[in-house]
């Protein structure tokens, strides 16, 4: 930045003109700096004793060539110059003085009084004359006079030198402010601007001048720079803000949404002029001044923010916060008009599996993916927005018939079932749909989304990848399932959560060889309840793991007392969820409860599902081994129905397979074998894998296990499971010895000639 001399002058507080700007009149006069000229000793030096008695100090020069020399030399304020001297005279003095633009007064004082010669010595330049022989008195008052002209000469021109740096100082410091100065005259045209204009908006500034300041205010702001220019402010209204957008012809850094064709973002301020400062009115109205501050970083940075606070950053769209605004308004509207409006809650299915099996990064490209297409399925007006995880909202503010939404959202699903492919993966996500109407499904916006929430999840719960209407029926089940989870939140908390035990036989001997520990909850209102009544429940709220930790202490307590009553060989198994495998602390747990009721790890098997196993096979497969290693059986349940093959067999520390009861419901006299248990036999042989098979209602099944070298089973045929109490009974008098090896008939028993009354294959 190159900063003007007279500016830095200024800046700096120094003096141009080297005079003492603090001396008073009389100093200033006492510091004149004279010279005294003539060419006769006597007269030099009677004139130069005239003058020092009054207060001065003068130079002396004998003669015109002595006084060219002293004025080459030095700066006089006057000079007492006479006219007629040999060789360099008078004349040639005042023209030598005029020639170099000597500022000096000279007073010529000489014997030749002539009218030609006063007017020659007055026209080379001399301040005055006065005739020899001087009087005194008249020669000092002339000499004074000239000082003092002198110094106001001096005076003025110091004063023109600080308007000059002054005036430099302050265009330096318009020109160069980081805001836009201007002047507008009373017809808002402009008549200054300053350089700031060419940097900021690409105009010069001579294109303006005289130009309405409606040539660079956008047009959508026009009206509201209107008010801040047009209007006539008096009083406390006189200066004001506003922030408008203003045209640029200078492509800047940054969004487009601030710089380029769409101009620059200013904060414009404002000030009238008036004739009379003490009275502004409307008539005294002259024009205004102001400045225009650059603000589209922060205007841009306030976007970014709010975007950030009603979107969400993944997908970009609308967020729940904008969504219910928008439905608030879409509500009120709707009402006003007597017209329908929909909300479309909408779940991803099996999006859980790709971001569990290939990571965050894939999952959050997919809802990107899904987010795009869902998009391409919207009418103009409706509203997308991401509510969250995998879930997504969708605002249909104009609908005449629920058939306008069941087209919607038949093309969603039609969209949403052709593969998405990312980074490499073919992938396929399904969706369930809930919707609600207004106002039949509520007249609130919180209500509406409950409501289509309910509906998803009633589609979620049956069949997946469709839709469902919200109605009062499905808001009851919504409510039973809500009451039942209040409940077993309750029941777990008083211990209303029992354990019955189902007795596993030894089909060679007919012996009870282990139970397996089962799950009830003693319902206070309703009775005892079965856990396919509640145990998905606990799994959707998080209660599974706690309700497992539950039945495992229990069961080890009643293990540990039937072992001490003389049954020692007696094994238990316990069922283990997903959720409590995958907790951190699961081994340790889980042994400090066997280790509190007494019991060495081999008095235990752990029955898991394949689906548990595959779920996190890096973190739950160790923590399986680590309880194998301290004797604890592992048992792959419902084996066959699952991802079952012999590369995770193999993978798996497992030592017993439980045939699930699908298969051995396959067993009949009249249809001969069941294959699928012969390869199951077979695999679990070959593998040396004990064997159990669960759902046993029949003889003919019991035989059928027992030819094939199925060593143990549980079911219908032998018991139901049961209370602690009657598996004590059961364990003393030893009932099923009399069916070692399932002789006799091959049709199924009726219920009352079984052990126990009511007896059938147990569930978890």
């Amino acid at each position: 930045m190159v900063v003007p001399a007279a500016a830095v002058t200024a800046i700096s507080g120094g003096n141009a003109s080297g005079l003492d700007e603090t001396a008073g009149d009389d100093d200033a006069l006492a510091n004149a700096s004279i010279l005294l000229v003539d060419d006769k000793p006597d007269l030099l030096d009677s004139l130069h004793q005239l003058v020092t008695l009054h207060g001065y100090e003068p130079d002396k020069a004998l003669g015109g060539h002595e006084a060219l020399e002293l004025l080459c030399r030095n700066r006089y304020d006057v000079v007492l110059l006479d006219l007629i001297m040999p060789g360099v005279s008078g004349h040639d003095v005042l023209d030598f003085a005029t020639r170099e633009g000597l500022t000096c007064k000279i007073i010529v004082v000489s014997g030749d009084a002539s009218y030609s010669g006063v007017k020659h010595a007055l026209h080379c330049g001399a301040f005055d004359f006065v005739k020899k022989p001087y009087e005194a008195g008249e020669l000092i008052a002339t000499m004074e006079t000239a000082l003092r002209q002198c110094r106001l000469e001096r005076e003025n021109a110091r004063m023109e030198q600080r308007l000059k740096e002054s005036e430099a100082l302050h265009r330096f410091i318009v020109n160069n402010s980081p805001d836009l100065v201007y002047m507008l005259d009373r017809n808002g045209c402009f008549t200054f601007l300053n350089d700031r204009v060419e940097t900021l908006l690409g105009y010069r500034k001579d294109e303006l001048i005289g130009r309405h300041y409606s040539e660079i205010v956008d047009p959508e702001h026009l009206e509201h720079a209107r008010h801040l220019f047009d209007e006539r402010r008096t009083g406390a209204r006189a200066a004001n803000n506003v922030e408008v957008r203003l045209k640029s012809r200078r492509p800047r850094g940054g969004s487009r949404r601030f710089h380029g064709a769409q101009g620059v973002w200013a904060e414009l301020t404002a000030m009238g002029v008036y004739r009379d400062p003490r009275e502004r009115t409307r008539s005294g109205f002259i024009g205004s001044y102001g400045t225009a501050r650059d603000i589209s970083e922060r205007k841009e940075a306030e976007e970014v923010i709010n975007f950030q606070a009603y979107h969400d950053l993944l997908t970009r769209l609308p967020n729940r916060v904008l969504l219910r605004d928008r439905l608030t308004l879409a509500i009120a509207q709707a009402e006003r008009n007597k017209r329908k409006l929909a909300v479309m809650f909408l779940d991803l299915d099996r999006f859980k599996v790709v971001n569990d099996t290939l990571g965050h990064t894939i999952g959050d490209r997919l809802l990107k993916a899904v987010a795009n297409r869902l998009q391409s399925c919207l009418r103009s007006g409706d509203t997308l927005s991401r509510f969250g995880g995998d879930e997504f909202m969708l605002l249909l503010p104009e609908i005449r018939t629920r058939d306008d939404v069941v087209v919607i959202a038949d093309k969603i699903l039609e969209r949403l079932s052709a593969p998405f492919s990312i980074d490499g993966h073919e992938l396929f996500v399904g969706a369930s749909i809930g919707i609600a109407v207004y106002p039949e499904a509520g007249d609130h916006e919180e209500t509406l989304i409950q409501n289509a929430d309910i509906a998803m999840y009633n589609v979620k719960g049956n069949r997946r990848n469709g839709y469902q209407f919200f109605s009062e029926e499905l808001n009851h089940r919504f409510s039973t399932r809500l009451t039942m989870e209040r409940d077993l939140r309750s029941a777990l908390a008083q211990e209303e959560l029992i354990v019955h035990y189902q007795p596993q036989i030894e089909i060679a001997s007919g012996r009870i060889v282990g139970v397996e520990a089962l799950a009830r909850w003693n319902h206070p209102v309703q009775g005892l309840i079965q856990p396919d009544q509640f145990m998905a429940l606990a799994e959707e709220a998080g209660l599974v793991a706690e309700v497992d930790e539950l039945v495992q202490r229990q069961a080890f307590l009643d293990l540990a007392r039937w072992r001490s009553e003389g049954h020692d060989n007696l094994k238990l198994t316990v069922n283990v969820s997903a959720d409590q495998a995958a907790q951190d602390n699961f081994v340790a747990r889980f042994t400090a409860a066997l280790d509190s009721a007494g019991l060495p790890g081999s008095a235990v098997n752990l029955d898991v599902t394949e689906g548990t196993l595959l779920r996190d096979i890096e973190s739950i497969v160790p923590r399986l081994r680590a309880l194998r290693r301290l004797g604890i059986g592992i048992v792959i349940d419902d084996f066959g129905t699952g991802y079952s093959s012999l590369n995770y067999l193999h993978q798996f520390p497992i030592d017993t397979l439980k045939v699930d009861r699908s298969f051995v419901g396959d067993i009949r006299a009249d249809h001969g074998g069941a294959p699928v248990i012969d390869a199951i036999v077979a695999m679990a042989r070959g593998l040396k894998l004990s064997l159990v098979a669960e759902g046993v209602e029949n003889r003919t099944q019991l035989s059928y296990l027992n030819e094939k070298g199925c060593a143990s089973a549980q079911g219908f045929i032998f018991s139901a499971a049961v209370a602690a109490p009657a598996i004590g009974t059961l364990l003393n008098d030893d009932p099923f010895r009399h069916m070692a090896g399932s002789p006799g008939s091959t049709q199924p028993e009726p219920a009352e000639t079984s052990a126990v009354a009511g007896a059938e294959s147990e569930p978890r």
